[in-house]
């Protein structure tokens, strides 16, 4: 209370002296122009002044009341044409996100066509019209969204390569992703999505290619490269050489030189070993093929790979023989190995030993294959009865296998 009694007095004493100061100095101002004259006290016009300023802000301050309630009210003012369209930009992506296309490209669309930062609405416009099967509108979209934002030419690329995968068309999302990797090197989603295109399209020699780009860039997690570049390397095994080939390249050629591309770490997995010694087998490379099975036994036994050594014809099967028997000393009852066993020696002429080394392997594990090997063996040795009992055993556990070679007659 005493602060505004204070006041009152300042205000009561400023009052009084600028009286006082008007009726000692009143002052006189004179403006003339053309025969015009406008006279008055100093006082006196300086108060008008004064009117005229406050005059001037609070009309001002009335206009911009009044255009902005016009803005609020009139359907058709910037403001409301701003608002509508940032409400079909949130509703939109929700629909989008909802699965509702038909609302969310009708949405984002309009949306596109009124922000200034128009990408995020046209390439979820591409989506909704792609899941509606409109091609042709989702492409036109991903134009109009290159025109507007010329700089975003990888977002752009990766969304159109997404749709076209969509779609099934492969070679085409192909075609895009690998112009984009040229244009941009090593982005990383770019070659992610090129990895798993190869894959379904089973590129194995691109994607084989690809893999130490991917191991540098970091783009899969370690055990995930680790089991696609296993995947990689042995489906290019199995599949190079079998097309057409080029003036110059044979498809032995093909196979070794593939061999030579593989990370010396992997050059020991035994399931490329096998893919790689079988596919020398199918090239009638069967030297190459024992020499690659042998080296890769004598450094670690692989059951698998001792059976694929059974099955090889090499020029010197006494060698063979001798190496399943000093594998034997450290696997003695491996089935699979009394099997080769027993496939050698058949080869090697010794009947004897190839009953004995088949029969331990039936003992180990009744297999419809050694059966229809012993059998065959039995049949030649006039063992028909006996003969007859394993061929029915064999056709009872599996379809009896085609004869891989023929053993020697007795």
């Amino acid at each position: 209370m005493s602060r505004l009694y204070l006041l009152l007095l300042v205000v009561i004493a400023g009052a009084v002296l600028l009286g006082m100061a008007i009726a000692e100095h009143p002052g006189y101002v004179l403006f003339a122009y053309q025969g015009y004259r406008f006279e008055s006290s100093l006082w006196v016009f300086l108060g008008l002044l004064l009117v005229v300023v406050a005059a001037f802000f609070v009309l001002r301050w009335a206009v911009g009341l009044i255009a902005a309630s016009a803005g609020v009210v009139l359907p058709w003012s910037q403001r409301n044409r701003n608002r509508r369209a940032r409400q079909a930009a949130l509703h939109g992506q929700r629909d989008l996100a909802e699965g509702n296309w038909q609302q969310a490209l009708h949405k984002l669309t309009r949306a596109a066509a009124t922000d200034q930062q128009p990408l995020v609405h046209y390439l979820g416009a591409a989506r909704a019209a792609n899941e509606l099967g409109e091609y042709a509108q989702s492409d036109d979209l991903l134009r109009q969204a290159r025109e507007r934002e010329p700089k975003a030419e990888v977002a752009i690329g990766l969304t159109q390569a997404r749709l076209l995968i969509d779609r099934g068309e492969y070679r085409q999302a192909l075609s895009v992703l690998q112009q984009l990797n040229e244009d941009h090197p090593q982005q990383p989603y770019t070659l992610s999505l090129l990895q798993k295109l190869y894959v379904q399209l089973q590129d194995w020699p691109a994607l084989c290619r690809l893999l130490p780009v991917l191991r540098k860039r970091r783009v899969l997690p370690a055990d995930k490269l680790n089991e696609l570049e296993h995947l990689a390397w042995t489906a290019a095994l199995e599949q190079i050489g079998k097309g057409e080939l080029k003036e110059g390249e044979t498809a032995r050629g093909l196979v070794t030189g593939c061999w030579s591309q593989i990370p010396s770490s992997l050059q020991h997995d035994p399931d490329l070993l096998y893919a790689y010694a079988t596919r020398l087998r199918e090239l009638n490379a069967e030297d190459e093929a024992e020499a690659v099975l042998r080296a890769a036994l004598k450094q670690h036994y692989e059951g698998r790979l001792a059976y694929l050594y059974g099955q090889v014809r090499s020029s010197d099967p006494a060698r063979q023989l001798n190496l399943a028997h000093s594998l034997l000393e450290k696997q003695p009852n491996d089935p699979l190995l009394l099997l080769t066993l027993g496939r050698l020696s058949l080869v090697n002429e010794q009947f004897d030993k190839a009953r004995e080394y088949l029969e331990a392997s039936l003992a180990l594990s009744r297999s419809a294959e050694t059966c229809a090997e012993l059998a065959r063996l039995l049949a030649q040795l006039g063992e028909t009865e006996h003969s007859n009992r394993l061929f029915q055993e064999g056709l009872k556990l599996e379809r009896v296998p085609a004869l891989l070679s023929e053993p020697a007659t007795p």
